[in-house]
C-alpha cells in the first residue's frame, strides 16, 4: 500500500520562533561584508532612564522658576529699575486725579512729586514691601502718547467704568495697544462704591461680561479706598510680567530729566543729556540712540549719577521732624548728583557706529569702456558664424548663387510664426521719457458734481473740496473691484507710446523676471544683505551670548547725545514723553522694508497705495508711500492699488532697517489733524529684491465670430499698436486663450484666433505687466495728532431743522 504524499497546494505555516536566541554566529552570518562606522558623523544622543528623565525635567522646571522669580524680584527693587506702571483711563467718567491720589498712600511709602507736578507722574518708594513705583498716566484720546509709553512700560494700568467698561475712545484706544503688543497688564474698576448696595452686585455681573471680549480669564479690582489700592499694589508687585520682543533684545530708558546745551556755532543744535534707569539691555555708549519721533543720534558719553531715589534714602539729622527726615527731595538729589558724577564711558571714535543712512551711489558704476580691436574682431567672427544658414542646392551652385535660393517652408514659417524674437525683443525694451506721468494719466480721473442748495449753517463745517476727493476714491475702489486691473486705451497717444514700460508675460507664477533689472536711482542709496536671515540669527546670538561692556541694566545713567534739535527738549518741557532706544548694527542704514497688514474693521474710507500714512514699526515712528502687493510663497507678487478688507497684503516701503519680530501699525492722518487707525500686521522682512509687479488689462470685444477666429475691435486703434502687440498672449473672461493674427484696416482691428469658439457676450483680455518701485517719501518727524477727543467733538456738525 502506498503512502499519502502531499501535494503542490498544501498549506505551509510559518514556524514559530519563540524562545529562540539570536546568536553570535548567525548575528556574523548576517552581517556579512558590512564595515562598522569608525567615525560619528552625528552627536551621541545618549539616553536617558525615565528616572533621569523625571530627574532632568524636575530640574529645567525648577530652571524657568527661579528665572521668573528671579525677574520678578529684579523689577522694583533696589539694584533693577523701577517698575513703571502706565495708567490709562479708558471711560471719560472716570476720574484720574482720584485714582492717582488713592495710589499716593503716604502710609505705604514715600512719594516723591516734586519733578512731575503738572504731568500726573510720581516716584512712589515702600521700603515695607521692597519696592519702588514710577506711575505715569495718559489719557486714550492722546493715541501717539499712550504708544509711546506702552512701548517702555512694565505694567498697564487699565481703569475702567463700573457700568459700561469703556467708551469708544477706549475701545479705539484698546485696539491700537493689542495691534502693539500689550505688556502685563492689570485692570482696576473705579466707582463701584458709589453705587447703590444692591446693584453693585449686577454691575459687577454685567462688568464681567463686557470685560470677557478683550480680556478673558481675567479679574478686575477694585480702586476706591486706600485698602483696595494697597492691594492693588501687591497685585501690580508680584503678577507674572509678559515680554515684548522688539524692546527685550535692544538698550531703552526713559526719560526723568533733560537739559540742552546749544553748540557755540549754532543754537538750535547741541548736546541734550538725558537722565534715566537702563532697561532691556546693556547700553553702549559707542552705539546709536533712537529719539522716537525725531531720529537717530550718536552718543557721546555716559555718566552715572547718584540715583535720586534710592530705596533706603539717607537721614538727614539736621531735620527735626523724623518723617521729613526720611524723604530726600529730588532737588537735594540732583544736587548730589553734580557731586558724585562719574564718568563712566566715553565713546571711542574708531568703534563708535556710523550716521550714515544711506549708500552714495557712483554715477560711473555701470558704465561700459569703449571695446577694443581684438573684441570687435572677435564680435564680427561670430556674428558671421552666427549668420550662417546650411540649405539644400544643386551640386556646382556657388555661395553667391546660394544667397538666392529660398528654402520650402520659409514663407509659410514667416506668416505661422506668431511668437517673432525681434518683435518680442522689440516689445520688452522700455524707454524713459514717458515714464513719470504715467500712474497719474492711469488713475487719475476728473468729474463735474453739480451744486445742491444746502442750508448754510450745515454748510460751515463741510469741507468741499475733501467731500469731492473721497467720492472720486470711492468710485475708483468701486471700478476696481468691478474690473480689476482694467484701464481704457487712449486715443490720443498711441498704445505702444503710453504702455511702453510694460511686458506680456506667458505665465505671471512661472515666467523668468530679473530682480536686478532696470532698477530705479533709489535702489542706488540703499542696504542689501546677502543673506538677511542669517545676519539677523547672528546678531540676535551675539546678544544672548557675548557680555556688552557698558551701562548696566537697572542702573541710573545720564546719556550724552550729540547733535540733537533744539525741538525735542522743548517737546519734553511741554510734557511728552522722552523715549530713547539703542539700535542694533545696521538698524541705521536705509532699505526696503515689507509688512504684512490686514485693514482694521473700524475703518472704511478707501486708502489708495502710494498714499502718505504714519507707521508705527517696533520703536519707529514715521511718514511714508506704501505699496500694497498680495502676500504669497512665489517670487513675484501682484500690485494692488487699494488696500483690501478681505485679505492681507504686504505693504512696501523705503524705511531704516529693522529686526524683525516688531509689530506695524499703520494710520492715516485726515483733514482735522486726526490720526484714524487703517490697518494693523508685523514685519515681514527687509528685501529689496521682493518684486511688486503691477498688472494692466487691456479690453477688446469681439465685432465678427466664425469658427475659432473673431475679428475685435476697440483694444487698440491703430495699425501699428496692433503689430507691436502681436507677440503678447490674449484670454477671455470666459477662459478662451489665443493671439493675435493679424490687423485689419488702419483703425485697430484685427483678425485674432482661439482655442475654441467665442460667445458673443465675451470680452477679449491682454495682460501687460511691469515692475514697480514705492515712492521715497520717508520722513521720521511726525507731528503730534489733534487728540481724538477734541477732534470728534469739532467734527460734529450742526443737527438741521429738517421741517
Amino acid at each position: 500500500m502506498a503512502a499519502h504524499r502531499s501535494g503542490p497546494l498544501k498549506q505551509h505555516n510559518k514556524a514559530h520562533k519563540g524562545g529562540r536566541h539570536r546568536g553570535r554566529g548567525s548575528a556574523q552570518r548576517d552581517g556579512r561584508g558590512r564595515v562598522e562606522l569608525k567615525v560619528l558623523c552625528k552627536k551621541v544622543r545618549k539616553e536617558l532612564s525615565r528616572v533621569d528623565q523625571r530627574h532632568r525635567a524636575g530640574q529645567l522646571r525648577k530652571q524657568k522658576r527661579e528665572a521668573v522669580l528671579a525677574e520678578k524680584r529684579q523689577l522694583g527693587s533696589k539694584d533693577g529699575a523701577p517698575h513703571q506702571v502706565l495708567v490709562v483711563p479708558l471711560h471719560s467718567r472716570i476720574s484720574l486725579p482720584e485714582a492717582l491720589r488713592l495710589l499716593q498712600d503716604r502710609n505705604t511709602g514715600t512719594v516723591h512729586l516734586q519733578e512731575w507736578e503738572s504731568t500726573h507722574r510720581f516716584m512712589m518708594l515702600c521700603p515695607r514691601l521692597k519696592r519702588r513705583w514710577f506711575f505715569t498716566a495718559a489719557k486714550p484720546g492722546d493715541l501717539h502718547t499712550v504708544l509711546d509709553m506702552a512701548k517702555v512700560a512694565d505694567t498697564i494700568l487699565f481703569l475702567l467704568d463700573p457700568v459700561e467698561g469703556w467708551d469708544s475712545t477706549g475701545d479705539y484706544c484698546l485696539s491700537c495697544l493689542f495691534a502693539q503688543g500689550l505688556p502685563t497688564y492689570t485692570l482696576a474698576v473705579q466707582g463701584v462704591s458709589g453705587l447703590p448696595p444692591k446693584k453693585q452686585v449686577d454691575s459687577r455681573k454685567k462688568l464681567s461680561k463686557v470685560v470677557e471680549k478683550r480680556f478673558p480669564d481675567d479679574k478686575f479690582f477694585l480702586l476706591d479706598t486706600q485698602q483696595e489700592a494697597e492691594t492693588l499694589l501687591r497685585q501690580l508687585a508680584n503678577q507674572k510680567q509678559r515680554h515684548l520682543a522688539f524692546r527685550d533684545r535692544r538698550a531703552y530708558l526713559f526719560a526723568y530729566t533733560a537739559d540742552f546745551v546749544p553748540n557755540e556755532e549754532n543754537n538750535l543744535v547741541g548736546i541734550l543729556k538725558i537722565s534715566g534707569y537702563v532697561r532691556g539691555q546693556t547700553l553702549n555708549v559707542n552705539s546709536l540712540m533712537h529719539i522716537v519721533g525725531h531720529g537717530d543720534f550718536q552718543m557721546k558719553q555716559i555718566d552715572a549719577p547718584m540715583d535720586p531715589f534710592p530705596l533706603n534714602p539717607r537721614v538727614i539729622k539736621s531735620q527735626k521732624d523724623p518723617a521729613m527726615a526720611v524723604e530726600v527731595c529730588a532737588t537735594d538729589a540732583v544736587a548730589d548728583m553734580e557731586e558724585d558724577l562719574k564718568v563712566l564711558m566715553k565713546a571711542d571714535p574708531s568703534r563708535q557706529e556710523s550716521l550714515q543712512t544711506e549708500a552714495i551711489p557712483d554715477p560711473m558704476d555701470g558704465e561700459q569702456t569703449w571695446p577694443t580691436e581684438e573684441e570687435l574682431s572677435e564680435a564680427k567672427d561670430l556674428l558671421k558664424e552666427s549668420s550662417k544658414v546650411v540649405k539644400k542646392v544643386p551640386k556646382g551652385t556657388s555661395s553667391y548663387q546660394a544667397e538666392w535660393i529660398l528654402d520650402e517652408g520659409g514663407e509659410s514659417g514667416e506668416e505661422g510664426d506668431d511668437y517673432d524674437d525681434t518683435e518680442h525683443e522689440d516689445f520688452m525694451e522700455e524707454e524713459s521719457q514717458y515714464g513719470s506721468g504715467e500712474e497719474e494719466e492711469e488713475e487719475c480721473e476728473t468729474m463735474t458734481v453739480g451744486e445742491s442748495v444746502r442750508d448754510d449753517l450745515y454748510d460751515e463745517k463741510m469741507d468741499e473740496e475733501a467731500e469731492e476727493k473721497m467720492l472720486e476714491k470711492y468710485k475708483q475702489e468701486r471700478l476696481e473691484e468691478m474690473f480689476p486691473d482694467e484701464v481704457d486705451t487712449p486715443r490720443d497717444v498711441a498704445a505702444r507710446t503710453r504702455f511702453q514700460k510694460y511686458r506680456g508675460l506667458r505665465s505671471f507664477r512661472t515666467s523668468p523676471w530679473d530682480p536686478k533689472e532696470n532698477l530705479p536711482r533709489d535702489y542706488a542709496r540703499i542696504f542689501q544683505f546677502q543673506n538677511f536671515t542669517n545676519t539677523r540669527k547672528r546678531i540676535f546670538k551675539e546678544i544672548e551670548e557675548k557680555e556688552a561692556e557698558g551701562a548696566e541694566v537697572g542702573w541710573y545713567v545720564t546719556l550724552h547725545v550729540s547733535e540733537v534739535p533744539v525741538s525735542v527738549v522743548e517737546d519734553f518741557r511741554r510734557g511728552t514723553p522722552l523715549i530713547a532706544f539703542s539700535l542694533l548694527p545696521h538698524e541705521q542704514k536705509m532699505s526696503v522694508l515689507n509688512m504684512v497688514v490686514s485693514r482694521h474693521p473700524g475703518n472704511t474710507e478707501p486708502v489708495k497705495a502710494k498714499e502718505e500714512l504714519i507707521f508705527h514699526c517696533g520703536f519707529r515712528r514715521f511718514r511714508a508711500s506704501p505699496l500694497f502687493s498680495q502676500h504669497t510663497a512665489a517670487d513675484k507678487h501682484k500690485f494692488q492699488r487699494f488696500l483690501t478688507a478681505d485679505a492681507a497684503l504686504v505693504a512696501t516701503v523705503y524705511a531704516p532697517i529693522t529686526f524683525p519680530p516688531a509689530s506695524v501699525l499703520l494710520f492715516k492722518q485726515k483733514s482735522n489733524g486726526m490720526h484714524s487707525l487703517v490697518a494693523t500686521g508685523y514685519l515681514l522682512s527687509v528685501d529689496p529684491d521682493r518684486m511688486v509687479i503691477k498688472r494692466v488689462v487691456l479690453s477688446g470685444h469681439p465685432f465678427k465670430i466664425f469658427t475659432k477666429m473673431a475679428v475685435v475691435r476697440y483694444m487698440f486703434f491703430s495699425r501699428e499698436d496692433v503689430l507691436w502687440f502681436k507677440p503678447v498672449e490674449l484670454r477671455t473672461k470666459w477662459g478662451r486663450r489665443g493671439h493675435i493674427k493679424e490687423p485689419l484696416g488702419t483703425h485697430g482691428h484685427m483678425k485674432c484666433t482661439f482655442d475654441g469658439k467665442l460667445k458673443s457676450q465675451d470680452t477679449v483680455l491682454m495682460n501687460l505687466y511691469k515692475r514697480v518701485f514705492p515712492r521715497w517719501t520717508y520722513d521720521p518727524y511726525v507731528p503730534e495728532p489733534v487728540s481724538w477727543v477734541d477732534s470728534k467733538i469739532s467734527s460734529t456738525m450742526p443737527e438741521v431743522d429738517m421741517e
